[in-house]
């Protein structure tokens, strides 16, 4: 079957809220059999995540969500600044929140969080070659613990509440994807 049957040919779009996150946007769409609907699409920033290992452990940050309302433990990661390559974001964000810095990044992958609903995409890297620097540098609303923990319990323990985010899902895939080829 040809996939141009399932394409859809976006024919309008607009803002309904802005946020400091993401943008909700309207848009009328129409398939390539004639069908016409109104759908919702969040234009958010690309992501970064980073996988730091210092010899057998995950450094691992552990904070509040929000949206769970809940502590969760997960790789460090987050906004790719405009204009700043991801690799660079990656290793801000590592010594941001970790007080780490990485001296070899290797891109591990990257994807859509929810090709459903978002236009982004994250990218993951590994981090190794680890020193610390012992300080952190936190957004004012920034409230992180950091954690080194095993690897083997990190890969044992994801899905529980603790372990829970699915960035950090899809970075772990992508760091067993590259430990099992090497």
């Amino acid at each position: 079957m040809e996939d141009s049957r399932l394409v859809w040919r976006t024919e309008g779009r607009r803002e309904l809220l802005r946020t400091p996150v993401f943008k909700v946007m309207g848009q009328h769409e129409t398939s390539a059999t004639g069908i016409e609907g109104d759908y919702i699409a969040l234009d958010s920033p690309l992501c970064v995540v980073t996988v730091p290992v210092l010899e057998d452990k995950f450094v691992l940050v552990r904070q509040w969500r929000h949206g769970a309302g809940m502590l969760t433990t997960e790789f460090p990661g987050g906004v790719i600044d405009r204009g700043e390559e991801p690799e660079a974001a990656a290793g801000r964000e590592l010594s941001e929140e970790t007080g780490y810095m990485a001296g070899r990044l290797t891109l591990l992958g990257k994807c859509n969080p929810n090709p459903a609903l978002f236009n982004s995409r994250f990218y993951c890297f590994l981090a190794e070659e680890l020193t610390p620097t012992g300080v952190q540098h936190l957004d004012r609303d920034e409230l992180l613990d950091v954690k080194l923990v095993p690897i083997s319990e990190v890969i044992a323990d994801f899905g529980s509440e603790e372990y829970s985010h699915a960035f950090m899902g899809t970075a772990l895939a992508f760091y067993l994807r590259h430990v099992n080829k090497h």
